[in-house]
Formats: structure tokens, C-alpha cells, sequence
């Protein structure tokens, strides 16, 4: 790896800190380059500005990270466990979405968590499955894509969605995750 590319990996990883911990306006280009032990006219050269080096950290980590788990439409409460699964190995990926729901939502169309050609896929795949087999036509394939993966990101594995600490620790990762996969169930 050059010099070039390993001060590009650190300040993504510090920059995906950061987003994640404080959202795009909250974050701080000095804490970044800090973190980063880059030079903060660095991340300027290779990422322009802030909202291009979120983009970039949003990309990475919930477009790709979320379209590496392999979308099943003729399965979508495993589907839908699978996804809790990657947010529970990959925090980051909750937080960073909903600081992209919070502060850029009114400027895009799409949902943040799955990519046009990504959601066009799906939304394709899964209206094909509908039709096969009859399942979960009660909701259009958007409706229903929307509702799965809504479902599968509720829990923030940073934090108890604001459930009292005596409730979130009487509720088990693998007791969420059944709560998921059951609850995708029956909207089918």
C-alpha cells in the first residue's frame, strides 16, 4: 500500500468515526485530520470537502456494506436476519444512515440504505416472487422492500433504540434478531 493510500484509509476510518458518532454537521474536518494524524488539507485534496468525504464514508459503508448481504426475495424474513446480522457486526452502518436521513433527507428520493441499480434489482426481483408465488402481495414490492429492511435496521447495536437499560438488557441479540426474521413473517 502507498503512503498516498494509507493516509487516505486512516482518515476514512476516522471520518467514519466521526459521521457516525456526531452526523455531518456535527463532525469536525480538525478532529478528523487529528484522528487521522493527517494533515488536514489532506482530506480537502482527496475528498474536496466534508459532504463529499461523507459520501464517500456513506457509500462505503451502508450502500456497499448493506448490498454485500445477498438479497433473497423468496426469503425475506432470512433476508431481513441476515441484514440485522451485518449491523450488528458493522454498527456503524445504522448510525450513519439515520445521520443521512436526518440531515440530507429532504435532498434525495431514495431510500439511503439501498442504491438505485441496487434497489431497482431488488424491487424487480421481488415483484417477480410476488407474482410466482403469491407472497406478501398485500404491499407493493417498494412498500414491502421498505418495510423489510425498516424492520431489520430498527436496532442500533450502539445503543437500545431509547428502551430503558433494565429492558434492553433483558433482550438478547439473538432474541432481537428472532423478533426480526418472525416479524417480516407475518407480513407476509
Amino acid at each position: 500500500m502507498s503512503r498516498a493510500d494509507a493516509t487516505k484509509a486512516r482518515i476514512l476510518q476516522a471520518a467514519t468515526d466521526e459521521f457516525a458518532a456526531r452526523g455531518i454537521a456535527g463532525a469536525r474536518v480538525d478532529r478528523i485530520a487529528k484522528a487521522a494524524a493527517a494533515n488536514k488539507n489532506l482530506i480537502y485534496v482527496y475528498f474536496c470537502s466534508k459532504d463529499q468525504l461523507f459520501d464517500t464514508v456513506f457509500d462505503a459503508h451502508v450502500i456497499h456494506g448493506l448490498n454485500t448481504v445477498p438479497f433473497t426475495p423468496d426469503d425475506l424474513p432470512g433476508y431481513a436476519g441476515r441484514l440485522f446480522d451485518y449491523c450488528q457486526q458493522h454498527p456503524e452502518v445504522i448510525r450513519l444512515a439515520t445521520w443521512h436521513r436526518l440531515e440530507r433527507g429532504d435532498s434525495h428520493d431514495q431510500d439511503p440504505a439501498v442504491a438505485a441499480p441496487a434497489r431497482d434489482a431488488k424491487l424487480e426481483a421481488l415483484a417477480a416472487v410476488q407474482k410466482k408465488d403469491g407472497i406478501g402481495t398485500a404491499f407493493s414490492p417498494t412498500a414491502l422492500l421498505t418495510l423489510v429492511l425498516s424492520l431489520a435496521l430498527a436496532w442500533d447495536p450502539s445503543s437500545a433504540a431509547g428502551m430503558p437499560a433494565s429492558v434492553a438488557e433483558s433482550e438478547s441479540i439473538d432474541a432481537r434478531r428472532r423478533s426480526i426474521v418472525e416479524a417480516v413473517r407475518r407480513l407476509l
